[in-house]
């Protein structure tokens, strides 16, 4: 799209949602001994709700669900068509747990032309993320992530920061440059899946979205926004129990941002 230098940039085609709800959820075994984690309670609702109010609260309607072939049924008698949420779904199957970013690569059809803002399904926010995606939608071009502060950060990919930018970010370190966690929600263009084509495994064998996200820092094209009020992972008994907390209190409902102002 052409811009005047009087106009500020405002991406003009929807944007796309993907929520990615694979993995095997070994931390909280025996839970997912016969579920997926994404379909234990949190509150009154499946965990997989949140997520999909997150997008719907920022104007996504247009959902992908990606998830492995021992879950895809029961989340598609969950979720349905979408109708009840608000919004359509499309689903695939990711059939071996290699990575977040082979999770995403999974996206390629559906999104390919399109930006889009990728949820991790074991993330609880307690204000919705909308200030992010439209910042994103202001963004003429690249990535954004979100950041939180965190006691555990070598648990995370950590962003080492200067005054105004992510410099790099470091998967699961010994030693933490900092204490800002790049939490599972993930803002990116069109250039994503060329970026994914182009990364190796790590030592973990996995094809790691933080060597995604670090190739649009050496870019210069990663933004990041600071997440609002409380978040956690629900990936571990206490942190299921603490999302279970946030949302419990509020009734499952996702806040708006302009409360904590």
């Amino acid at each position: 799209m052409q811009t005047s230098q009087n106009t500020p940039f405002v991406y003009q085609k929807p944007i796309r949602g993907v929520i990615l709800a694979g993995g095997l959820g070994t931390r909280l075994y025996p839970l997912t001994k016969v579920t997926n984690k994404h379909l234990l309670p949190v509150g009154k609702e499946p965990m997989i709700f949140h997520p999909v109010k997150q997008l719907v609260s920022a104007g996504i309607t247009d959902i992908l669900i990606v998830t492995s072939t021992s879950h895809m049924g029961d989340i598609v008698n969950l979720l349905g068509s979408g109708r009840d949420l608000g919004c359509e779904f499309t689903y695939r199957v990711q059939e071996e747990a290699g990575g977040i970013a082979q999770a995403l690569a999974l996206a390629d059809n559906f999104a390919a032309k399109h930006r889009m803002v990728v949820l991790l399904a074991d993330n609880i926010f307690e204000y919705s993320i909308w200030p992010v995606v439209e910042a994103f939608r202001n963004q003429p071009k690249g990535a954004r992530v979100l950041l939180k502060q965190v006691g555990d950060p070598e648990r995370y990919g950590v962003a080492a920061l200067d005054e105004q930018h992510i410099i790099a970010i470091e998967e699961k370190p010994e030693n933490p440059k900092s204490n800002y966690a790049v939490v599972g929600a993930y803002l990116y263009d069109e250039q994503v899946f060329d970026i994914i084509r182009t990364i190796e495994p790590s030592a973990r064998g996995e094809y790691e979205i933080t060597s995604v996200n670090n190739e649009y820092i050496r870019r210069g094209q990663l933004e990041y926004s600071i997440v609002e009020g409380r978040w956690t992972d629900a990936g571990t008994f206490e942190s299921l129990m603490e999302a279970h907390q946030i949302l419990l209190v509020n009734e499952n409902k996702i806040l708006d941002p302009r409360m904590a102002l």
